[in-house]
C-alpha cells in the first residue's frame, strides 16, 4: 500500500525549501523536548535522525567555504581591477557554492541526505497530525484491507514497515471502529517491523496516533506482533510503542515485542558485511537471513501457520523497554 508518493509530492525540494524544511523540524523536535525525550528510548534513531541535518548543514559548509576562498582570491586582484575584482569574486563564488551544493543533491541516491530530511519533516510539519491527503489515502487502504477480509481466506496479515508501522496502527483501528472486520470472517494480524512510532507519537498534536495505539493494543480480535533488533540503529528496537507513549490501557494485550537478533540470525560474515551498512540493516526485516530463528518474514508471509499460531505462547523479550517516556499523552485535540 503505496503513500511514499504523498511525502514527495507535498514538500519543496529545492535546495533552500529543503533547507527551510530542516529548521522548521529541528524547531519542532527540540522546542517540544521531544527530541531528548527520544533519546532516552534509544540514541541510535536519533542518530539516524539527525544524520540528514548533519549532512546538510556539512555541505552548506562546503559551499560557504568554496564561496569564501574565491572571493579571497579575488580579493588579490583588487590593486589592479578594484571594486570589479570584488564583484566578481562574490559573483564566482557564489556560483561554485550553488554548483558544490547541486552536485550534492545530484548524488544523494547514495547519501540520502534530502531523502530522510523530507521523510522526518513531512510528520514534523502538522506535529504528528496526520494532512488530510494523507487520511485520504489511508481510508483507500482500509477500503483494501476491508475487502481482503471479505474473501475466502485463512488469514489477512497487515505488515507495516518502518513509518508504515504507525500508519497501519490508525488503518487498523479505523476498520475495527467503523464495524469492517467481520466476527466470522478471516484472521487478522499485524506485523510491525522496525518501527519508528515514537518518533511520531511523542510529538504534541500526535492524538490521533496515540487514541489509535491505545485502541488497537487492546483488541482481541487482532494478533499484533512487533519485531525490531537493538542491530538496527533506525529503529526503536524492543520499544513497546504503546507502553512508552504513555498510553496503555489497564487491557492492553498487545504487541508481541521481541528482536529479529540479527546478530544471531545473520551468519557472521554477513554481519560484518552489513553492521555499517545502517540503511541496509532498516530493511533487513524484509530479507533472507542465514539462520532464522524466532523471525523469519519469509515463513510468516508464505508458511502454513497463522501469526497467532506462530507465535502463541512466546513471551515477548526481557529487555524491552515498556515505561512511558513521552510527555505528550492526549489522545484528543
Amino acid at each position: 500500500l503505496v503513500w511514499s508518493d504523498i511525502v514527495r509530492d507535498s514538500m519543496g525540494h529545492t535546495i533552500p525549501a529543503t533547507y527551510l524544511a530542516l529548521a522548521r523540524t529541528a524547531a519542532v523536535y527540540i522546542g517540544t523536548g521531544a527530541l531528548f525525550r527520544l533519546m532516552r528510548l534509544r540514541k541510535g534513531p536519533v542518530i539516524a535522525a539527525l544524520y540528514p541535518v548533519g549532512m546538510l548543514l556539512g555541505q552548506l559548509v562546503l559551499a560557504l567555504l568554496l564561496l569564501w576562498a574565491m572571493v579571497s582570491a579575488a580579493g588579490l586582484l583588487r590593486t589592479w581591477l578594484g571594486v570589479l575584482a570584488d564583484i566578481g569574486g562574490l559573483v564566482a563564488g557564489a556560483a561554485a557554492a550553488v554548483w558544490l551544493l547541486r552536485w550534492f543533491k545530484a548524488r544523494d541516491g547514495k547519501l540520502f541526505a534530502y531523502y530522510l530530511m523530507h521523510d522526518y519533516a513531512y510528520s514534523a510539519q502538522h506535529r504528528g497530525a496526520n494532512p488530510p491527503e494523507l487520511e485520504a489515502r489511508m481510508a483507500s487502504f482500509s477500503d483494501a484491507i476491508a475487502d481482503a477480509l471479505s474473501e475466502d481466506v485463512d488469514e489477512v496479515l497487515v505488515v507495516g514497515h518502518s513509518s508504515g508501522a504507525h500508519l497501519a496502527v490508525s488503518i487498523l483501528s479505523d476498520l475495527f471502529r467503523d464495524g469492517r472486520v467481520p466476527d466470522h470472517g478471516p484472521r487478522l494480524a499485524f506485523l510491525s517491523l522496525g518501527q519508528v512510532v515514537p518518533r511520531v507519537s511523542f510529538l504534541r498534536d500526535a492524538w490521533r496516533l496515540r487514541a489509535d495505539l491505545a485502541f488497537l493494543s487492546a483488541r482481541d480480535e487482532l494478533t499484533w506482533v512487533d519485531v525490531t533488533a537493538p542491530g538496527d540503529g533506525c529503529a526503536f528496537a524492543l520499544c513497546d510503542p504503546v507502553s512508552v507513549s504513555g498510553v496503555a490501557p489497564e487491557d492492553k494485550r498487545w504487541p508481541l515485542v521481541f528482536s529479529a537478533q540479527f546478530t544471531r540470525a545473520l551468519s557472521p560474515e554477513r554481519w560484518k558485511a552489513l553492521r555499517w551498512r545502517f540503511f541496509r540493516l532498516h530493511f533487513q526485516y524484509l530479507c533472507a537471513f542465514d539462520a532464522p530463528r524466532d523471525y523469519d518474514y519469509f515463513q510468516i508471509t508464505a508458511g502454513p501457520l497463522s501469526l497467532a499460531s506462530r507465535y502463541a505462547g512466546r513471551p515477548p523479550s526481557a529487555s524491552r523497554i515498556d515505561i512511558a517516556v513521552s510527555k505528550f499523552t492526549s489522545t484528543s485535540p
